[in-house]
């Protein structure tokens, strides 16, 4: 049986993400029930649904941060339990958490981005400020690495925690509703890098309520409902009351 929203005539790529059966449970009710799901390399998956509906829940499963209580998930072939190559996945929360200590500047943030490719102890090498430079360049901030990001808007943050995962360069890309809250101009700056990284192979996982710009880069959608998926496929274009302005 061939892969839901996979060309049974292409050869199959690598697995990223593979969930069998996943269940997952919190405060005691299950959120995710018997979730089959297999993103491939060079893939760009929107996870999508309602509020509720298990999506950052199946992200961060996929991920390992979230015990499954029932099934089997790998990252590449490896339980994440003992996945090592944490390098090859970047990580794009919702909002970035900034302490309430020392100020951090949007090059100290980004550059953080580095620290799965280092050695323990070495210095930042010329590699590695090449790659926050081009990050910092890429979403459009090189002109303020030195602002404190405190002092950023939410979409302006958001882009330094999409740099802070391209400074990193890996293999995949997973983000956990990279458009909410986010102003108009970050919106761009977000689809033309997207755009970057698909013409470039990667893979993308990026959780969504709507696609809006992102629309015609995403090449398959797997839309959950109450834990369960409904849809795996290609993108569904909305239609109804769903096709609203602001749904």
């Amino acid at each position: 049986m061939s892969e839901p929203g996979r060309d049974p005539e292409v050869p199959a790529r690598e697995a990223v993400f593979a969930m069998s059966g996943g269940r997952a449970d919190l405060d005691g009710r299950p959120v995710l029930r018997g979730v089959d799901v297999t993103i491939r390399a060079g893939e760009m998956v929107a996870i999508m649904g309602a509020n509720g509906s298990g999506k950052s829940t199946l992200v961060r499963a996929l991920l390992g941060l979230i015990p499954l209580s029932g099934g089997t998930t790998e990252l590449y072939g490896t339980p994440p339990a003992r996945f090592r190559d944490w390098w090859r996945i970047g990580y794009v929360p919702q909002r970035l958490s900034v302490g309430g200590g020392v100020p951090s500047t949007i090059r100290e943030v980004v550059a953080s981005g580095r620290i799965a490719r280092q050695r323990r102890l070495r210095p930042a090498s010329a590699a590695d400020r090449a790659a926050v430079e081009r990050a910092l360049v890429t979403v459009g901030l090189a002109d303020r690495a030195r602002d404190p990001v405190q002092a950023l808007s939410g979409g302006q943050q958001q882009r330094v925690l999409i740099a802070r995962a391209l400074a990193g360069e890996p293999d995949t890309y997973v983000m956990d509703e990279p458009m909410a809250g986010v102003d108009a101009d970050s919106q761009r700056h977000l689809a033309a890098t997207l755009r970057e990284l698909v013409e470039e192979g990667k893979t993308i996982v990026l959780v969504a309520h709507e696609l809006g710009p992102l629309e015609p880069l995403v090449s398959r959608a797997v839309v959950l409902a109450e834990g369960v998926v409904l849809h795996d496929g290609p993108p569904v274009p909305p239609v109804g009351e769903h096709a609203l302005p602001g749904h």
